[in-house]
């Protein structure tokens, strides 16, 4: 391709507002632009990129028996409502009613869709596993959409669907896909790690989020230096202090006025926060086919630990929570800051897995300006739930080796889930089995979304001068430069380059614009292909063309008889390296 004819230009500076490297860069040399909150076009370096990782994501699930077809982005409400997501998804999911106003979804992914296939295409066991994918296009209207492409409305993701007759062929194939991910992301050089996450609206048993580190990540992990521990904070567990054992005392209510924190209540008695019991007063909402469903939440913490609210979510298996009013407080019996579960009645009581091993906590009145101490469970109050609801962090002990644990932000570039047979169920997906009996098909789904790939490659891949792109997904292998100037035959030079190029089957882009040699060397940093070939009556001065490669600063001069050869074992050399990266990972 000749830059002369490309469509996209560069900007030497990015957008107001625009912030995340990945984000200025794409901007700058030509590979994105957007068209509204969360909506960008891809111009044509970056569909040549989504497209060698879209080819990448294909090889790696072909390799494990993928499948790869097609499905809808456009559905019927009528599957979402038969799996209840219709009811539990917010307003993230876009809904639209078609001309005959029949409820209608936009995709935001295809486990719906699957199942319902599945209803039609399997009937017998004897047509199990089955791994299907696509790679299609799916919209999400998130309130926030930041950073580019690493958090858009509209996106483009790699989703494959697993089929098995039980929970063993389930595993295999779950096992299958975490090593192919590692595969996919190793071949686009983006470093990754694996850790264990909350399943959230997908539902299922056991869910693996593929983490990049970053800055600019919106994930917080939960890491271990010692053992690999590695988890997303919502799910993420702890070593916590053990208390010392005592003797269980009588309640005593103490005056505590104006302590309506811990801390407050921790210095006026002179105890440790570990010594406190701490409440979260939520409402928990749950989506049902007759409408929401609210539940008052008391939960109750020790002082020297923070409440997890996805843990808490999922122990009272709600859809969703939001803090209590003073007024829902009241209303159970409660008192706003000096809150109690002790006397209630007709509240769910959940309790971290850390209190009844406590002692002799001090806990709220219910009464303002008072608190008791020694409260302790079950003796004063029962648990609707004992689990673990704590956030682990920074220093927290590992659950696993006890050295301390670390956090870190993360993007989240991929994601894999045991679904079980939630969807099956509900939709009627099943098979005769080899007993005669009708059963649910068993499903795992796994997602990579291509754009947001892209961007975390740009992320990692880049200096100050602009992008510095993996040979595996680099637009071209090649950027040709020509110097002409007045200079006669230096195009002539060029141009028989480019044919050589181009018979050789080297993906070049040629430089070819009548334009200051800065300007040249600027924008073929900035676009950041791997090779760079200048042909200028310096080099060929020399004996030949100047080569460099885009993540080195040194050139060599190679004569125009020796360069397909040359420029073909760079690319070579430069693929060996990706290739390299390509090793067994222990699943975890």
């Amino acid at each position: 391709m000749k830059l002369s004819h490309h469509f996209g230009t560069t900007l030497r500076e990015a957008p107001a507002g625009v912030e995340a490297i990945s984000h200025q860069l794409l901007v700058r040399a030509g590979f994105i632009r957007q068209l509204g909150q969360g909506l960008f076009s891809y111009l044509p370096l970056a569909r040549r990129s989504l497209t060698k990782i879209e080819n990448i994501l294909r090889e790696e699930i072909n390799a494990i028996g993928g499948q790869e077809m097609t499905m809808p982005v456009a559905h019927p409400a009528e599957v979402w409502q038969a799996t209840g997501r219709w009811y539990s998804i917010g307003p993230e999911m876009a809904r639209f009613k078609d001309r005959k106003e029949r409820d209608m979804v936009l995709a935001m992914t295809h486990e719906e869709v699957v199942a319902d296939l599945c209803k039609t295409e399997i009937k017998s066991y004897r047509q199990l596993p089955q791994l299907v994918y696509h790679i299609q296009t799916k919209f999400r209207d998130d309130p926030r959409p930041r950073a580019g492409l690493i958090r858009v409305r509209e996106f483009t993701m790699k989703d494959s669907y697993s089929l098995d007759t039980d929970e063993a062929g389930l595993d295999k194939q779950y096992r299958a896909h975490y090593q192919a991910y590692f595969n996919i992301f190793n071949r686009c050089a983006l470093p990754a790690i694996a850790v264990g996450s909350d399943v959230g609206m997908m539902g299922g048993s056991l869910a693996h989020e593929y983490m990049y580190l970053a800055p600019v990540g919106e994930d917080t992990l939960v890491l271990c230096r010692q053992c690999g521990y590695a988890a997303n904070r919502q799910i993420a567990r702890c070593a916590k202090p053990k208390a010392a054992s005592e003797e269980l005392k009588s309640i005593e209510k103490v005056a505590t006025p104006e302590t309506k924190t811990i801390e407050a209540l921790a210095a006026l008695l002179n105890v440790p926060k570990s010594k406190t019991a701490k409440a979260l007063l939520m409402m928990a909402g749950h989506e049902e086919d007759s409408g929401t469903r609210e539940e008052f939440i008391f939960a109750v913490i020790r002082g020297d630990m923070e409440v997890n609210e996805t843990k808490l979510t999922n122990a009272v298996k709600a859809d969703w929570l939001q803090p209590a009013t003073d007024e829902q407080i009241r209303a159970i019996g409660a008192t706003p800051g000096f809150a109690s579960p002790i006397g209630l009645k007709n509240v769910t009581v959940v309790v971290d897995d850390a209190v009844p091993s406590s002692p002799n906590l001090v806990a709220g009145a219910n009464e303002a300006g008072y608190h008791l101490l020694n409260a302790n469970t079950p003796r004063d109050y029962a648990a609707t739930i004992v689990a673990d609801i704590a956030a682990a962090g920074d220093g927290d002990a590992c659950l696993n080796c006890g050295q301390p644990l670390y956090t870190a932000r993360g993007v989240e570039v991929g994601n894999i889930f045991k679904l079980g047979t939630r969807y099956s169920a509900a939709i009627g997906a099943t098979f005769l089995a080899a007993d005669g009996t009708q059963q649910p098909i068993v499903m795992g789904s796994y997602g990579i979304g291509s754009g947001r790939l892209l961007a975390c490659v740009a992320e990692e891949h880049h200096d100050d001068k602009g992008l510095i792109w993996p040979i595996s997904v680099a637009p071209y292998h090649v950027q040709l430069v020509s110097l002409a100037g007045e200079e006669a035959g230096v195009n002539e030079v060029a141009d028989r380059v480019y044919a050589a190029l181009l018979a050789a089957g080297i993906e070049v882009l040629y430089d070819d614009r009548n334009e200051r040699p800065g300007v040249k060397f600027a924008d073929a940093d900035l676009i950041g292909i791997p090779i760079r070939l200048t042909v200028s009556t310096k080099a060929i001065g020399k004996g030949g063309i100047e080569m460099k490669r885009r993540d080195r600063k040194e050139f060599e001069i190679v004569s125009e008889a020796n360069l397909m050869t040359r420029v073909q074992t760079e690319i070579n050399s430069m693929l060996e390296e990706i290739a390299a990266k390509v090793v067994e990972v222990p699943f975890k």
